[in-house]
């Protein structure tokens, strides 16, 4: 390997060969799942924002009366109905693994409402109960539920920047935030304390649906990660179980395939590593090799040295076997380190610490 790929991924060198069939399941199972309105529990987009903001309070705010600190409210079928204006079509913001997905507004609150045809089941009430329970930061909120007329809904929190797809993806929404580095790092970077929360409990809490799509953001980008423990909600109350073993190393690589496309800015499905033979480490040097890598969106707003250090971390983050795979904790602190040096390297006091490098000069220095 050329010296300047040893320089980059020499950190990586223990890598072992990918398995490309779980690399297909993956991206079968994540990777094309960023339509516009897919985002489950925000809105489609940011143009999707209607009048209720002009009016209605975002229930990410830190306090909100209507629904208490802890615990989920059992709501009448009539209050959601008024809420979504008859669950019409307007109301209609996306599609997620429980259900249709709405706006409504609830006493000057706005929230996401899933909605699934189903019968009652205690155990959804019991295993809600316990989703409700698990609050963060950087993890949405389960505010409520209902269980009637053959239907179930959970009322969560609602994000009004939406998606990260639909920032890092659509190129035909502009947003009003440019997706430079340190942004980018900051977002993997409340990403990575929300699964890491999961990962904390006693016993932890697999995501087992982690990606671009479920990772939402409010008015000032602060992360919140969407869809935890939906996945074990729906195994418990259907008879047919998620198939494949999920552990806290799959979320860790489902991270890691999320690092990766915000390094480039595209899905993981259009990357063109499935079904290469060789390892992950032999198709990022390719890759660099023809210098179209990093999203070109990023290029004059890094540090050679951030950028290297986060495409390390990525690579860990999908080393094949799992075991060989940073903990949550680890990621989160890595990420931490990352971006504070990156920040001290961009911010000018005096003299400027930081030297910008080219697209073309990036990985020959």
């Amino acid at each position: 390997m050329s010296k300047p790929y040893a320089a980059i991924l020499g950190g990586a060198a223990g890598l072992t060969i990918i398995a490309v069939f779980i690399i297909l399941w993956f991206c079968k199972s994540h990777c094309k799942n960023c339509p516009n309105g897919n985002s489950e529990t925000a809105s489609s987009g940011p143009s999707a924002q209607v009048e209720w903001n002009k009016g209605g309070r975002s229930s990410s705010e830190p306090t909100c009366p209507l629904f208490g600190s802890q615990g989920a409210r059992k709501f009448t079928i009539e209050e959601l109905e008024q809420a979504t204006k008859q669950f019409t079509d307007s109301s209609l913001i996306g599609y997620g693994s429980f259900g249709s997905v709405y706006k409504g507004l609830l006493q000057d609150t706005v929230v996401a409402i899933k909605r699934r045809t189903s019968a009652p089941r205690d155990d959804f009430v019991t295993e809600v109960v316990y989703l409700s329970e698990i609050r963060h930061r950087n993890l949405v909120s389960l505010l409520g539920y209902c269980q009637e007329r053959g239907e179930q809904m959970l009322v969560f929190e609602y994000l009004p920047n939406g998606s990260m797809c639909n920032h890092l993806y659509d190129m035909k929404l502009e947003s009003s935030t440019t997706l430079e580095f340190k942004l980018r790092l900051s977002i993997a970077l409340g990403a990575a304390k929300g699964l890491c929360h999961l990962h904390s409990l006693n016993p932890p809490l697999v995501h087992k649906n982690f990606k671009m799509a479920n990772v939402l953001v409010d008015e000032n980008f602060i992360v919140k990660v969407s869809d935890a423990g939906i996945s074990k909600l729906l195994e418990k109350i259907e008879e047919a179980g998620v198939s494949g073993t999920f552990t806290e190393m799959s979320d860790v690589y489902s991270f890691g395939v999320f690092l990766l496309e915000l390094i480039t800015g595209q899905e993981a499905a259009e990357l063109g590593f499935v079904g290469v033979e060789g390892s992950l480490i032999q198709w990022v040097a390719s890759r660099l090799n023809s210098n179209n890598f990093v999203d070109p969106r990023l290029m004059g707003n890094f540090t050679t040295d951030g950028i290297r250090n986060l495409i390390r971390l990525t690579l860990r983050c999908m080393t094949f076997p799992g075991i060989g795979r940073p903990k949550m904790q680890m990621v989160v602190d890595e990420l931490e380190r990352i971006h504070e040096k990156e920040m001290a390297l961009t911010t000018v006091m005096g003299e400027s610490t930081a030297t910008f490098i080219k697209g073309s000069e990036l990985f020959t220095s």
